[in-house]
């Protein structure tokens, strides 16, 4: 409940001040791994007056279905098992109810249609990349890269197995940010399996055409660094290709 309470707080701010509120994201990392918690989005915060959860989301049409992707892409990135209650998976506007049904007529729009697409590949990356899910209660399977740029709303950090990384790259804010240059572990390609702000979900299509190349320059305590585009109130899931194996990737 920690971390549905703080992360829902996080996101009903403008992402104008979100960066006064940076410590409600980072905090909750550090008793990830004191329990074996199941990341909960429940009932509890979609009834008596609280609003759906896209309705907690700030700004225009178009930033609220953004702030709810970015907030359930963030959520598989996570350390944790993760549940969502119903109707979360089609973005519906009002309060859940136990005498009616999903507003499963909302489908009809496309950026409801857009997160529920977005949740499909979710769980169909989480189910395939064992980095997400593997050993997700065992510290050895996170490891921070940056959570101190609290000026620009930023998070990255690496899901991990023995062989393989998995970076997941977070911009909480509606500003897109280019040439971010973000340290990571070894060299090579970094494939982008995964952006929410695909248009294929209803975002904005901003994103690093399919794979960055690691640079032997210096960022955040590493040898090598990728220089990459975060977009607008989106995250992005990108995985170290190891050479000889295919890596599966959500094409949009």
């Amino acid at each position: 409940m920690g971390w549905m309470h703080d992360t829902l707080k996080y996101f009903t701010n403008d992402p104008v001040y979100r960066k006064f509120h940076h410590s409600q994201l980072s905090f909750t990392f550090w008793y990830a791994f004191f329990e074996n918690f199941i990341l909960s989005l429940s009932h509890d915060e979609v009834v008596h007056r609280k609003k759906s959860l896209l309705e907690k989301m700030p700004g225009d049409r178009w930033q609220k279905f953004a702030n709810l992707r970015l907030l359930f892409a963030y959520m598989y990135g996570f350390p944790g098992k993760k549940l969502l209650f119903m109707g979360a998976e089609t973005g519906q506007t009002v309060e859940w109810h136990h005498e009616e049904a999903v507003d499963w007529n909302s489908l009809k729009n496309e950026l409801n249609l857009g997160l529920q697409k977005l949740l499909i590949d979710l769980n169909n990356i989480y189910s395939s990349e064992k980095a997400l899910y593997e050993s997700d209660f065992s510290p050895e399977s996170f490891e921070w890269i940056d959570y101190e740029d609290w000026q620009q709303s930023t998070l990255f950090f690496l899901r991990k197995t023995a062989r393989e990384f998995l970076l997941i790259a977070c911009n909480f804010t509606p500003v897109p940010r280019y040439r971010y240059r973000i340290g990571v572990p070894s060299r090579g390609v970094w494939k982008e399996i995964f952006n929410s702000d695909a248009q294929y979900y209803g975002g904005s299509g901003t994103g690093n055409f399919g794979k960055i190349k690691a640079e032997k320059v210096s960022s955040h305590n590493r040898n090598y660094s990728l220089s990459m585009t975060l977009p607008p109130l989106a995250v992005v899931f990108l995985k170290k290709q190891i050479k000889g194996k295919q890596i599966k990737i959500v094409k949009r």
